[in-house]
């Protein structure tokens, strides 16, 4: 059995689940990128904001355009007081609303591996991005094991549940990524692993975040509840569990830059 597509319409539960996630590899992205302030942004993908409010929090931006196909995930997105002065709206990755060279900086983090023509999107990101600007984004290892809802999904296979992969799961890897940004004329390329740490409070705290949204919860509503029982109990019994009942897990990411041509 398998899930066709992979949607976020709850942003309370992308946050809970994704949005700690992407703000522990954002912040080793921008300190990695290491930003003038008063750039102006574009955050491709922005979904619930939890980038777009790190970015405003860190950098002093000029302005910070956010994107996202998702209505209620902007909808969240407006509410974080920490992205107050971003302005979100609907778009498309591969069809930016915004003339050419407006930005100083485009980002899309953990978004690659939904554009479903990700050298549309890279080349968009170009387009609107000025000369010596930066194009910038950082995915989850997908081949390599690094996405963080790894040990979920590998318990849902276990029991013929196939939970879908991003439409481009295939650019989350380095080559690929490489590929992407040389091809759309970008220079001075450099990329490099993101690894990051998170702690969960006890086994129950990480089956909530874990579990909670897109398509692991779908997932979940087709189980019976004897199976979903007994993918819990796998599940706990894999985990690295501490004397206080923590449970510690990893997540890796790569992350990829470059520079609009002169």
């Amino acid at each position: 059995m398998s899930q066709s597509q992979i949607r976020f319409d709850d942003g309370a539960a992308y946050e809970r689940g994704m949005g700690v996630w992407s703000r522990l590899a954002g912040e080793v992205f921008l300190d990695w990128l290491a930003p003038e302030p008063r750039w102006r942004w574009v955050d491709v993908g922005c979904g619930n904001g939890a980038f777009t409010e790190l970015l405003m929090q860190r950098h002093t931006p000029a302005e910070v355009q956010g994107v996202d196909p998702s209505g209620p995930q902007l909808a969240f997105a407006r509410t974080r007081p920490g992205a107050a002065g971003a302005v979100f709206q609907e778009g498309d990755a591969m069809a930016l609303p915004f003339q050419a060279d407006r930005f100083d900086a485009a980002v899309m983090a953990l978004v690659i591996f939904f554009v479903p023509d990700p050298a549309r999107g890279v080349g968009e990101m170009a387009r609107v991005v000025r000369p010596g600007g930066v194009v910038a984004a950082y995915a989850w290892d997908m081949a390599g094991g690094g996405f963080p809802f790894r040990p979920v999904q590998e318990e849902f296979r276990s029991m013929g549940f196939n939970p879908a992969m991003p439409p481009s799961a295939d650019a989350s890897r380095t080559e690929v990524l490489r590929g992407l940004w040389t091809a759309a004329g970008l220079t001075a390329v450099e990329t490099r692993e993101i690894t990051v740490q998170r702690q969960f409070a006890d086994f129950e705290d990480y089956w909530a975040a874990n579990t909670g949204m897109g398509n692991q919860k779908a997932t979940l509503a087709q189980m019976a509840p004897a199976d979903v029982e007994a993918m819990r109990a796998r599940l706990r019994a894999a985990l690295p569990v501490d004397a206080l009942g923590r449970v510690t897990h990893t997540a890796r990411a790569n992350a990829i830059r470059g520079l609009v041509r002169r």
